[in-house]
């Protein structure tokens, strides 16, 4: 009989009208189910989550942070810090010390040149520089809110590992074998939507004359993200050479390395499913929920608690106003992400599967 990793689940539904009810209460008992309390006690823990940044409002907001830390110090840790990106984004957005209880961190530090070199060797992706304020955690929280993705299908555990523990010039290698950006002038009415979208500086406009005007990629700069290739009415950016399944392979080979520097009991994955999106927290603004909160999910093992992310999201009825306007669903009969954004959100999933030999079999244990 196969035994399947257990993925502990609190329901954002309340049993009571009371405090000890919610879901934030909730989040502190998943980790006393999970006996955290025996591997993290007297150690460093880090926490890597993604602060966001702009007008967006949907990244997990900092009580449940609060009380991720308290528990975690309740349970006798020596030092708790959370990372992302740069610590200026997340104090900006409610993320400090003051609120959270913990240090707030960049992922590369202060200088962002504190990392190491790994070899990946994958098609164009020779190497990438991860962080070193993950790698150098006694204990790490991967703690991810799940949404959709235009590149990946989706966003959880996987993308918080493969894309947010890199820098800038490694995404763009991950990001660079889905295709390349192209830009047709006859198509562009230099509206500038893509250049607004745009917050690492790759596009660049150029002319005064209305008849002169032209938009530049640079690719120095691009991370291949394709907020700009959505954000045009037009159709005059596109991605070209379109292959998600080598992107889907590259990101479970930079995961798994990533994986493999640690000891498996020294991490473990929390995913939010609350405020569900169909894009990514890094656009800089939020829409409304594409299905109804849903809950927390917590486990050992990283296939497991993404499929049965998947899987949850999959039972719920979307809501219509979750989709932009005019926008429709594609007609695949696939998951929700898949409908949304044309890719198997499970295909990544089974590549980090079959790389880690980490099975996707799971069973829910409600935490109550």
């Amino acid at each position: 009989m196969e035994i399947k990793s257990t993925v502990y689940f609190a329901d954002a539904q309340l049993e009571k009208m009371e405090q000890g009810k919610s879901l934030p209460a909730k989040l502190k008992r998943l980790v006393r189910e999970m006996n955290m309390g025996k591997k993290i006690k007297g150690k460093k823990v880090g926490i890597k989550m993604h602060y966001g940044w702009g007008l967006n409002f949907t990244t997990i907001h900092p009580v449940f942070i609060k009380s991720l830390v308290e528990e975690l110090l309740s349970e006798g840790v020596g030092e708790v810090k959370l990372i992302d990106d740069e610590a200026k984004n997340g104090i900006g957005r409610g993320y400090l010390r003051e609120i959270v209880g913990c240090n707030v961190v960049s992922t590369f530090g202060e200088t962002w040149k504190y990392g190491y070199w790994e070899k990946i060797g994958y098609k164009s992706v020779d190497k990438v520089f991860f962080s070193g304020e993950a790698l150098d955690s006694d204990f790490l929280i991967n703690l991810s809110h799940l949404k959709g993705h235009g590149d990946c299908g989706f966003g959880g555990a996987i993308k918080n590992i493969a894309m947010g523990m890199i820098d800038n010039p490694s995404r763009k290698k991950l990001h660079h074998l889905e295709g390349v950006i192209t830009y047709d002038k006859s198509k562009c009415n230099y509206c500038l939507k893509c250049y607004k979208a745009c917050h690492r500086d790759a596009v660049g406009k150029q002319g005064l004359e209305k008849e002169k005007n032209k938009i530049q990629i640079f690719t120095h700069n691009c991370t291949y993200c394709q907020h700009c290739v959505m954000e045009c009415p037009r159709g005059a950016l596109k991605m070209n050479n379109r292959n998600f399944n080598s992107f889907a392979e590259g990101m479970a080979v930079v995961t798994n390395k990533f994986l493999k520097r640690l000891k498996p009991e020294n991490i473990t994955y929390i995913n939010f499913l609350k405020d569900i999106t169909i894009y990514c927290d890094c656009w800089g603004f939020s829409s409304p929920s594409i299905v109804p909160d849903i809950g927390i999910l917590g486990s050992y093992n990283i296939c497991a608690i993404e499929t049965a992310s998947l899987d949850l999201i999959k039972k719920e009825n979307m809501l219509l106003k979750g989709l932009p306007k005019n926008a429709e669903l594609l007609d695949n009969n696939g998951h929700l992400f898949e409908q949304i954004h044309g890719k198997n959100p499970y295909t990544m999933i089974d590549c980090v599967s079959k790389l880690t030999g980490t099975k996707k079999e799971y069973k829910l244990e409600e935490v109550k």
